[in-house]
């Protein structure tokens, strides 16, 4: 269950073998797209290009009236504050390049918001710099640290876009297993992922797909580790505030980690504006500065009047940053409640938009064709652990299938009534 084409899934289009070899002639190996597609589960050992699951599982809900609880989106907007800041911003001309690390409005509410919700002290000026979401923070961190030979270590199931930039890159993906229930990291057993190859430790805390969030034993044995095997700490924490009775904890702010520690956020789920893109990371001068001329060469600058307006949002009180992960806490119980009449075996998360289920109390292990099965069954989409895995985790995570709660309370209602209905129908 490597490839998403491999495991059955409709292929957007086949690569004929002259088009599959275009990158490989001269004997110098897979071209960038093919390593990223590898990397990303998308293109199979025959050489096939599949679609991504979540093009999948989207084509399938909107072909069969299925709700959608595949891909991670909310499905209504954020603070009206944040939109009129936006409107005004665009009224008052701001809609031409914006400077490359940001505009300096939103670097310094950055930095505020790092030293209010977590007592960190970032220079918005040297140690900050706005990307065009968490996405592109993501691959041009990697991009400026890592080439062929190096190792980047991830923890299991992952994110789909850091194995495709790290394809991408050359680099060699390591994978940590997360572990059923808690999904935490078997920490007697961590150390044996990395080796003196490992230059970069990739967490994403709290966790997608998993919704887990690491607690501080877990995060100072990855620091004491990063420092042992001399690897940078790069910390995705886009779901920082929607955690659910625990707090989040930024890795960069334990002992020894903030000297090689790059951190990365973004307006997108915090503010329920994923469309505006707008990110941002943090970390020591000379590491932000490296990134900073990857990310030129890449968007240069986005989103103008955006970024002025998550300013905005960043200084929203306290009763916003509860609410909103309040709101969301209800939410998940709404959904899982119906998940367990479904008869699934549910995983409350402690964060993020997702919940976890397996399927195997309903006599099912390949969630994958119950994912495919499960629009025409009871009208809902979800997404399938096995492909956030390389082939090893993937049979681990065999049986298990995600949920996405970041929808209105009466979508995820109607979600729930109809998952009720699934053992009749099965």
């Amino acid at each position: 269950m490597a490839h998403m084409a491999s495991a059955g899934s409709s292929p957007s289009f086949d690569m004929s073998a002259d088009d599959m070899s275009a990158g490989t002639r001269g004997d110098t190996g897979p071209a960038p797209w093919q390593r990223a597609a590898t990397g990303a589960n998308l293109l199979s050992p025959e050489g096939s290009l599949g679609v991504t699951i979540f093009e999948e599982m989207t084509t399938l809900a909107l072909s069969t009236g299925a709700i959608n609880l595949g891909q991670g989106f909310p499905d209504e907007d954020g603070p009206a504050e944040i939109k009129a800041a936006a409107r005004s911003a665009i009224a008052a001309g701001a809609n031409q390049y914006a400077p490359g690390k940001g505009v300096p409005a939103l670097r310094e509410a950055i930095a505020a918001h790092q030293q209010r919700f977590y007592g960190l002290n970032p220079d918005p000026d040297t140690e900050v710099l706005v990307t065009t979401g968490a996405t592109e923070a993501i691959a041009a961190t990697l991009l400026a640290f890592i080439q062929p030979g190096d190792e980047v270590l991830t923890f299991e199931p992952f994110y789909d876009s850091y194995g495709a930039i790290i394809g991408m890159a050359g680099a060699k993906h390591i994978t940590a297993p997360l572990l059923a229930p808690e999904f935490l990291p078997d920490l007697t057993n961590l150390e044996n992922s990395f080796s003196s190859r490992t230059k970069i430790v990739l967490l994403n805390n709290p966790h997608n797909p998993t919704g887990a969030v690491f607690p501080e034993p877990v995060l100072a044995r990855i620091v004491e580790l990063a420092a042992k095997y001399g690897a940078f700490i790069v910390s995705d924490e886009v779901y920082e505030h929607l955690t659910f009775g625990v707090a989040h904890l930024p890795i960069t702010s334990l002992p020894g980690a903030g000297e090689r520690t790059i951190t990365i956020s973004s307006a997108g789920k915090t503010f329920s504006f994923t469309g505006w893109k707008i990110g941002w990371l943090t970390g020591p001068e000379h590491l932000v500065a490296a990134v900073r001329t990857v990310k030129q060469f890449l968007t240069y600058s986005s989103g103008t009047p955006f970024q002025s307006a998550i300013a905005v949002g960043l200084g929203l009180p306290d009763e916003f940053y509860t609410g909103i992960a309040a709101t969301l806490r209800h939410k998940r119980d709404i959904l899982s409640e119906g998940l367990r009449t479904a008869g699934f075996g549910v995983y409350n998360p402690s964060g993020t938009y997702f919940i976890n289920v397996d399927t195997a109390p309903l006599g099912i292990l390949d969630s994958v064709d119950l994912a495919r099965r499960l629009p025409g069954l009871v009208g809902v989409a979800a997404i399938p652990v096995p492909v956030f895995c390389h082939p090893e985790g993937a049979e681990r995570t065999r049986s298990l299938l995600r949920f996405a709660f970041c929808k209105k309370t009466e979508v995820l209602e109607d979600a729930a009534e109809r998952l009720a209905t699934l053992k009749d129908r099965l």
